[in-house]
């Protein structure tokens, strides 16, 4: 473990929180992956919640001048910057001691091969629960996990995909490393905190969107072929604002009565993919597009995963039904056990999320 540093904040007062949380603002709260896009404004969150004693692990990359500047954050807040890597054991013991709360959010993203993505997200998530069982101190793990889990393959066009639906089966089947990963993050997370008696949660957040995250999502369509292909036409789209999905996980931390249990992290009033990609269109830069109706986008996806058989493998089959299964069947999605079990409201409307969004967008190609 290198490169660590406490950062003191004062400020008048102090946070005032009326609720009766599990752990006291004083306890040791461990965010890993806290310099990514969601984990800054989760390290802010809990800042708001009082909560003054935070560990944030970054890996040796990572710029960590957004979390800098919460030294200035009002109270008596303690922010120590910790530098590490996940897959190494001694890093992961010295990021755990005595440490009663982890958010765990880093993991593999981007890496095109299974085995990154596998070491990445599941060795390096076993290394964290390995290290914390040593100490004997840790209360909760919270797991951010993915919508990419479920199979959503039984359930007919319209259903609702909710906390209660199919997780993936068979995840070698599904042509993409991150999705593999999650589930055996999933998995792992699972099998650790019964082995170890380690209390969990997971939080499946939908496509986050924010300052810092311009990208499409594949859910609305994919550029690969040199022109937009609109795949998502008027399939609900399951998206967050990074706010409140922030808001989300911090309450699975704190929340108390609720071990064991999964939360899907959805906004209210979803945008269909037609409203999404019109407003995109609008608000940040026209371009051309496609729409290719369900049942072509389907067919292709068949074709390419028979061929993709019959090849042996010589063309990958990044094109299968259970992608589209999981992206472009008609799907609805709901955020009732988010905020019946755990209270969350969201901070920032779906309107006004998608405005910040779009104008962050349109800022980044000045």
């Amino acid at each position: 473990m290198q490169n660590t540093n406490t950062i003191d904040s004062s400020g008048n007062g102090r946070y005032s929180q009326a609720e009766s949380w599990l752990f006291d603002s004083e306890e040791p709260i461990l965010i890993t992956g806290a310099s990514g896009f969601i984990g800054t404004r989760l390290v802010k969150n809990l800042l708001d919640k009082g909560f003054r004693n935070l560990r944030c692990l970054t890996r040796f990359s990572s710029k960590a001048s957004k979390l800098e500047a919460l030294r200035d954050h009002p109270g008596d807040s303690r922010i120590q910057l910790i530098t590490g890597n996940l897959l190494s054991r001694e890093d992961c013991a010295a990021a755990t001691g005595n440490v009663r709360l982890i958010f765990h959010l880093a993991a593999g993203r981007g890496e095109k091969s299974v085995p990154d993505a596998y070491m990445n997200s599941v060795v390096a998530t076993r290394n964290l629960l390995e290290a914390s069982a040593e100490h004997r101190c840790l209360r909760r793990f919270v797991n951010v996990s993915s919508f990419a889990v479920y199979s959503n393959r039984q359930k007919p066009e319209g259903s609702l995909l909710d906390e209660s639906c199919s997780i993936e089966s068979q995840p070698e089947l599904c042509g993409d490393a991150y999705s593999f990963a999650k589930i055996k993050q999933d998995e792992i997370v699972a099998d650790c905190c019964s082995r170890f008696s380690i209390p969990y949660v997971i939080v499946r957040p939908g496509y986050v969107i924010g300052p810092g995250n311009p990208a499409i999502t594949g859910r609305v369509g994919i550029g690969t072929f040199g022109i937009f292909m609109h795949l998502g036409g008027f399939n609900q789209l399951p998206i967050t604002y990074v706010d409140n999905c922030a808001e989300a996980i911090a309450l699975a931390g704190l929340k108390t009565g609720i071990e064991g249990q999964a939360f899907n992290i959805v906004d209210d009033d979803l945008p269909s993919s037609w409203q999404f990609l019109r407003s995109y269109k609008r608000s940040v830069r026209s371009f051309k597009s496609i729409y290719v109706p369900h049942w072509l986008s389907y067919t292709g996806c068949y074709l390419w995963e028979r061929y993709s058989t019959w090849s042996e493998g010589q063309l990958e089959p990044v094109f299968n039904r259970r992608l589209w299964h999981r992206y472009w069947k008609r799907t609805r999605y709901s955020n009732r056990k988010l905020k019946t079990e755990l209270g969350w409201a969201p901070k920032i409307g779906m309107a006004e999320g998608l405005k910040r969004y779009f104008e962050s967008c349109g800022a980044g190609r000045v």
